[in-house]
């Protein structure tokens, strides 16, 4: 299978590389300096064509829809995003040129490489940053300035480059972010049930029980499971048992294991009777009773998303993977509904805004031909109009703002937010018409600002619709006004601040650089834990989830588990130390 991989992998950049010799007739921007005005660099007939290598992307192509139109009409400019696939970096490494636009997924090995190794482009050269990217400069300095200060920590203090930002960037660090792990379940069939009460694993595990005997099909008549996991983010550990552990225990996903942010504690993913395996045992005992999608492991987290729409999952912990693609309008209209519910025992995390911005970072290829375009593309997404664009949709299409300064969907955004696939047609889509909303939406997959940030463009309103004044005290539907009846909470927040919960402190942390031995060694290390996970995940007894987990501990440990896992202890202590600084540094303020 690897095998293959490698050979898409080499396909997908042959193609790409003979895409850019294409675009090499077309008139280039030149590597001098840049022209000062915005989307100057292409004034010509034919849209330029830029191709987007995004980590994060789960999509390959070119940009479909409404954003698509959006991108030609303020930049005649086309995207084709290029996913992580098993041997994309190097590949694009050998080949000498990683993309005009660059999404790392981290601040991680591949990242120092390509500063290391010259394959980004400085934003100061060529005054590129004060011409094209003054929004930028002057809302997102802190953010600026810990990207400085992490090229110099990769350059031993040889250069303090500006190669871009990372994700999720906030003004201050005084509040945290907007809960993540919601633990959404469906509502109205724990109404059904008589509100049981669910304190921890052992009566979740019993409530989807209930649930089945009540729902056994989907709305295609096919069997209903608890919760449906998917691969495609598996790292380190098996993603959605680590996240698992985060929003139950309210450890953070962390190197080799989770770690405990009030305490600096780290649990190893191979901790007997830890996090992780705890976990990895929760999702084994919902597989022998019939409660996990058996496609787990090989599904794609499209594939999962459409089960969920038909009604065929009971529970997820992420939103995104839950209520907002399963309360459409015809769901609500029938009385379906799922929401928040949150176990007694469980204390989730949420973590803090970080004007640093994360580990995300958006950056320019070096040896881009457009690296005024790419500029410009990059601060108008962290526009405040350009960011609510790449979220909600065209603005005045799918949202406006009123006269009191809320931000507000359009009927049509409105039914796009209800149901993703709503068409975008053309009486009400105009010139963004074509395709689902869905199609339409940026296959980047990063993020600019915090979604918790106050957009200041309105007199209130952050950049997360949740939580919009036109929106959060809104009842449409009686299944609705039951969960607020029920909970004596009108939001999310306002349930979940209620609860016990824990907050990451924001810092400038970034992870050590692994020389290549040791990379080899984390490497097959992982691959080890995350083959033996889904193995553990999906033993038919206890007995065989005890022997592939004691297999996986085992091999592991021959690989050279206990100097990752120092690694990662390593690890640890400087976050601890910079989340106690950025506690001490809170209190003098």
């Amino acid at each position: 299978m690897k095998k293959i991989r490698r050979i898409c992998a080499m396909m997908l950049i042959i193609t790409m590389i003979a895409s850019l010799a294409a675009c090499g007739n077309q008139k280039p921007s030149g590597r001098g300096e840049p022209n000062s005005t915005p989307g100057a660099n292409n004034n010509s007939d034919a849209p330029v064509e830029l191709v987007v290598y995004s980590q994060l992307a789960n999509y390959s192509g070119e940009q479909q829809g409404w954003f698509a139109k959006l991108l030609l009409e303020k930049f005649n400019a086309k995207i084709t995003i290029i996913p992580d696939n098993d041997g994309v970096f190097d590949t694009r490494m050998e080949a000498g040129t990683l993309g005009d636009i660059v999404v790392f997924g981290s601040t991680g090995n591949d990242y120092k490489r390509a500063v290391k190794s010259g394959m980004l482009l400085d934003w100061n050269k060529y005054n590129l940053l004060d011409n094209h990217g003054t929004y930028i400069r002057d809302n997102m300095g802190t953010a600026l300035k810990s990207n400085k200060n992490l090229t110099s920590t990769i350059t031993e203090g040889e250069s303090d480059a500006l190669y871009g930002f990372g994700h999720s960037v906030a003004s201050s660090s005084d509040s945290h972010e907007q809960f993540f792990y919601t633990w959404d379940i469906r509502w109205d069939l724990y109404k059904k049930l008589g509100y049981p009460v669910v304190k921890d694993l052992d009566d979740l595990v019993t409530l989807f029980e209930q649930m089945k005997q009540l729902e056994p099909t989907d709305e295609n008549g096919n069997p209903t499971y608890a919760v449906s996991l998917w691969p495609d983010w598996d790292g380190n550990m098996v993603m959605y048992v680590k996240a698992f552990a985060t929003a139950y225990w309210g450890y953070d996903e962390f190197q080799l294991g989770v770690y405990d942010a009030d305490t600096g504690t780290m649990h190893d993913a191979l901790e007997k009777d830890g996090p992780y395996l705890t976990s990895l045992k929760f999702f084994n005992t919902l597989y022998q009773k019939g409660l996990l999608d058996p496609n787990s492991m090989t599904q794609t987290f499209s594939e999962m998303i459409e089960k969920l729409k038909s009604g065929g999952l009971f529970f997820s912990i992420f939103n995104y993977a839950g209520s907002l693609q399963f309360n459409t309008d015809a769901h609500l209209s029938a009385g379906k509904y799922m929401y928040t519910m949150v176990p007694e025992n469980a204390v989730p995390l949420c973590y803090g805004m970080s004007p640093y911005g994360g580990n995300r970072v958006w950056t320019i290829g070096a040896n881009t031909e457009h690296p005024e375009l790419c500029m410009d593309i990059i601060n108008y997404l962290c526009t405040p109009d350009g960011y609510m664009e790449l979220l909600y949709g065209p603005k005045d299409v799918t949202w406006y703002y009123d006269e009191k300064g809320r931000a507000c969907f359009t009927e049509l955004g409105e039914k796009c937010q209800n149901d993703k696939d709503t068409p975008m047609t053309e009486a009400e889509a105009g010139k963004y018409a074509g395709g689902a909303f869905h199609d339409g939406e940026c296959q980047i997959n990063n993020a600019t600002w915090s979604s918790s940030e106050l957009n200041p463009n309105t007199t209130g309103d952050t950049y997360d619709s949740k939580y919009w004044r036109s929106i959060i005290n809104r009842i449409d539907y009686d299944i609705q006004q039951d969960w607020v009846d029920y909970t004596g909470a009108d939001s999310i927040a306002s349930y979940m601040e209620k609860l016990k919960y824990k907050v990451a402190p924001a810092t400038e942390y970034n992870e050590a650089e692994q020389d290549d031995d040791f990379e080899l060694i984390w490497k097959q290390v992982t691959t080890c834990i995350v083959d033996y996970s889904w193995k553990a995940i999906y033993a038919g007894s206890d007995g065989e989830f005890n022997y592939y987990v004691n297999q996986m501990i085992s091999t592991a440990n021959a690989y050279g588990y206990e100097k990752c896992k120092q690694w990662s202890f390593d690890e640890a202590a400087k976050r601890h130390a910079l989340e106690e600084a950025e506690r001490e540094k809170n209190k003098t303020n």
